[in-house]
């Protein structure tokens, strides 16, 4: 180690140079990392169709199979960590060291560790849209058109507001804020701690799922429109026309929002000035948002495989493997140790039930092929 008052030889310092620079010409780049190629992990069949969507927690994931049973999954190996009997009429919600799930007549905390339940309270109204949990505060929205938001530890009732409507799709958390998408197409901003209405805006139609961020809120509408609306009083910064109703929640990197609608289109647009980047045809009706995987945007649909894009311009990745008809929404987890995170996708088969299939990204450096572009592509617009 250099100390004050002692000397170098000028190649030493020349050297201690070139290690500087070397150093600094191998830092990694804010550009996120390629997914592809990919490899598969591991592969499971769970003998048993998934009955409603999985939750997912740190490296574990948590599925509803047939025989109103629940069971975990240690994500890294594939091992089943324990199963239970448990009724589930929606997709679970995890946090807390909790999964919380809407069953008939009750609204019920189980936990991770081993599936034993923590807390369940009566609820006699039907569940419109599956629970939604985020710091602590768990989130349920009924028929009723009512909105309860409940201490996730313990299942203490904290505040119900009645929006006077159906809830269309899942509420959304952020900050402070609860945004709420109603059936008669209002967006709505309530309080997180209170319920207190803090703004509505009426959209052209209902609004679907929510992507909210501290200052902006993203949100597609069977108007045929994507909105970006300004969080702190609901204005709306800009909207992009589509062929169709706009479904799913959006998805974002560092720069773009990217979406999908039901004309089969994968749209990119600039996450603050609403530009559009690219848009690619799907070759199936996607059934979700869409999911930002590495360098790439993963849709799924009505077809036999999830389909990849790259985030750049749109063009097609290789092939996802599936063996079977997509059950669930792919996620992205990731798991302790593995050098890239995993990617979980969930299909089903008649015979075997549904599977679940990890995959990450290959050590081998990509190799992709060429595709030709669509006829009239969108162009970048030149960018602040």
């Amino acid at each position: 180690m250099y100390r004050p008052g002692t000397t170098r030889c000028c190649s030493a310092i020349a050297l201690a140079l070139f290690s500087s620079c070397a150093i600094a010409a191998r830092k990694p780049s804010s550009a996120p990392r390629p997914f592809f190629p990919a490899r598969t992990v591991w592969t499971l069949a769970l003998n048993n169709a998934l009955t409603a969507p999985p939750a997912f927690s740190g490296a574990n994931g948590y599925f509803p199979i047939e025989g109103d049973r629940l069971v975990a999954y240690d994500l890294a190996s594939g091992r089943q960590l324990w199963i239970v009997s448990a009724s589930i009429r929606s997709a679970p919600a995890t946090g807390d060291g909790l999964i919380f799930v809407d069953q008939p007549g009750a609204i019920a905390a189980v936990r991770e560790s081993d599936g034993g339940v923590q807390w369940s309270l009566p609820y006699d109204e039907r569940l419109a849209v599956p629970l939604v949990w985020d710091n602590g505060w768990l989130i349920a929205a009924d028929t009723s058109g009512a909105v309860v938001a409940f201490r996730g530890t313990d299942g203490r009732l904290i505040w119900r507001r009645d929006i006077g409507a159906q809830i269309h799709a899942p509420p959304a958390l952020a900050a402070d804020r609860v945004y709420v998408p109603s059936a008669d197409g209002r967006l709505i901003a309530l309080q997180v701690e209170t319920g207190a209405p803090v703004w509505e805006h009426r959209l052209g139609g209902p609004p679907n799922d929510i992507l909210a961020l501290d200052e902006r809120v993203y949100v597609g509408a069977n108007d045929n429109f994507l909105y970006c609306v300004a969080a702190a009083k609901g204005d709306i910064l800009w909207r992009w026309p589509t062929g169709a109703d706009v479904i799913g929640k959006p998805a974002i990197d560092e720069v773009h929002v990217y979406f999908v609608s039901l004309d089969n289109v994968l749209r990119s647009l600039d996450r603050k000035s609403g530009a559009q980047i690219w848009k690619r045809a799907l070759p199936l009706r996607p059934t979700a948002g869409p999911l930002v995987v590495g360098n790439a945007v993963v849709v799924t649909g009505l077809g036999p495989a999830p389909r990849a894009f790259l985030a750049k311009d749109g063009s097609p990745a290789p092939d996802l493997p599936a063996g079977g008809v997509v059950a669930a929404p792919p996620r992205i987890v990731t798991v302790p140790a593995a050098p890239a995170p995993f990617l979980i996708l969930m299909t089903t088969d008649l015979a075997a039930g549904s599977t679940v299939t990890a995959m990450t990204r290959s050590l081998e450096p990509p190799v992709l092929p060429v595709f030709a572009p669509l006829p009239n592509p969108v162009f970048p617009p030149k960018l602040e």
